[in-house]
């Protein structure tokens, strides 16, 4: 894949990471929707480090 699409699945990883920190510091954080979220944001590290050994 293309250097792009690294690019792309960072900048979601980033995106789902400030999704994360803002949950988090609520008042009442929705534990079942931060467990979406890191598990989404293990899948794009997985993907991320499937790419770069693509490279």
């Amino acid at each position: 894949m293309s250097e792009n699409h690294l690019s792309a699945l960072r900048l979601k990883h980033a995106e789902l990471e400030a999704l994360l920190e803002k949950e988090e510091t609520r008042p009442f954080p929705d534990d079942d929707l931060i467990h979406r979220i890191k598990k989404q944001k293990l899948q794009l590290k997985d993907a991320m480090a499937q790419e770069l050994a693509s490279v």
